[in-house]
């Protein structure tokens, strides 16, 4: 019966055009479709290096949790040095993104305080805010700076105010408003950034959004970032004050009952920072040519390389896809619930060629012309 139940679900969404599924693809698709910025998910010479730093470590796998006998040198080292670059008092790895937003949204909002988070902020931080009661948590508009402080203005909580938004959010590329960090200042309250998106492609040192906006880091303020993404591999970090992260080791659940991240991820993460600041003045002139092509050929102004076109119709935006898979090109095809109208994401991924760049850009404009 239960099964049966499902598959009624599942019928639903397949007519839907909504149905998705797992897929190996074809090696020789120019990737456009994948969070892998700066192309270093390829670069053999970082993960030599990252397999070289674990070999030399006494052991191999994290073996338990952090707080247990997980935590190494590998991890250590890294946070360290992701605290010095971006000017963070502590940090701590995570195994995720997602657990990282588990872990501060669920942990970090007290009896009494109250979350003011973006309405298009990651499912994984809007799945935490559902972990608490529910007038805890105020929804604003997404990255209207005004609607959160009108909202700031009529809360009357005693208790901590704390605000979630993402330094490039990942559907649409948005950048969040330099304003809503001067809010979070002025209301006295936390700002969680989610930078999975910005850090490693934005700001003068490719550090991500407080870089972008030479933001002078505060008390009050957290960044999370991943080490997916722009840095090719697996994890995630959160930047915080000595307090919030000797609190989130104390009280995250993800933290405590996970086993630690992996150490080879970690080392991967930590050769690719390292990379990313020897190499970011040639990375930004790269990201810039990119940006360039795309303001010519598709007519959208971005600063970063997350690039969606609307489509706003599920069958025609598979055929999209599908037809440049034919022509040799891996896109996006992002649907309903991710997105409110369906979208072509294309990820100006600096390894590709600007010819490429190019072909797919006058591709995607003639597709989606043809009614």
């Amino acid at each position: 019966m239960e099964s049966f139940l499902y598959k009624k679900e599942l019928n639903i969404i397949e007519k839907s055009n909504r149905f998705r599924h797992r897929v190996v693809f074809n090696k020789n698709l120019l990737d456009l479709a994948s969070n892998d910025y700066l192309g270093l998910a390829k670069n053999r010479i970082l993960f030599k290096k990252a397999y070289k730093r674990v070999l030399k470590n006494h052991y191999y796998s994290p073996k338990a949790s952090m707080l247990v006998n997980g935590y190494s040198n590998i991890h250590k080292k890294f946070e360290k040095l992701l605290c010095k670059v971006n000017g963070f008092e502590s940090g701590v790895i995570v195994g995720s993104g997602f657990l990282a937003n588990i872990s501060m949204i669920e942990a970090l909002v007290r009896k009494g305080d109250t979350l003011f988070i973006d309405e298009e902020y990651h499912a994984s931080g809007i799945l935490a805010s559902r972990l608490l009661p529910s007038n805890q948590v105020i929804t604003f508009l997404h990255n209207n700076e005004k609607d959160l402080e009108s909202k700031l203005q009529n809360c009357d909580t005693k208790g901590r105010k704390i605000i979630a938004i993402e330094g490039v959010y990942s559907m649409s590329g948005n950048l969040a408003k330099k304003e809503i960090f001067l809010l979070a200042n002025q209301y006295n309250s936390i700002l969680i950034v989610d930078e999975a998106h910005s850090s490693g492609v934005i700001g003068e040192n490719l550090l991500g959004i407080f870089d972008y906006y030479n933001i002078k880091i505060e008390e009050n303020h957290i960044k999370m970032g991943t080490l997916g993404k722009a840095y090719g591999s697996y994890g995630a970090y959160i930047l915080a004050s000595k307090n919030i992260i000797e609190f989130l080791q104390n009280r995250a659940k993800p933290i405590i009952y996970s086993t630690a991240p992996s150490l080879f991820d970690t080392a991967l993460g930590y050769e690719s920072l390292k990379y990313i600041l020897k190499n970011r003045e040639a990375l930004k002139q790269k990201i810039k040519e990119n940006l360039s092509i795309i303001q010519s050929y598709l007519g959208i102004s971005s600063k970063s390389l997350i690039i969606p076109i609307l489509v706003n119709d599920n069958k025609k935006v598979l055929k999209i896809q599908n037809i440049l898979k034919e022509n040799g090109f891996l896109v996006g095809a992002i649907r309903q619930p991710t997105v409110k109208q369906a979208i072509i994401r294309l990820i100006a991924k600096i390894d590709i060629n600007c010819d490429n760049l190019k072909k797919v850009s006058n591709l995607i404009k003639e597709l989606n012309a043809d009614k």
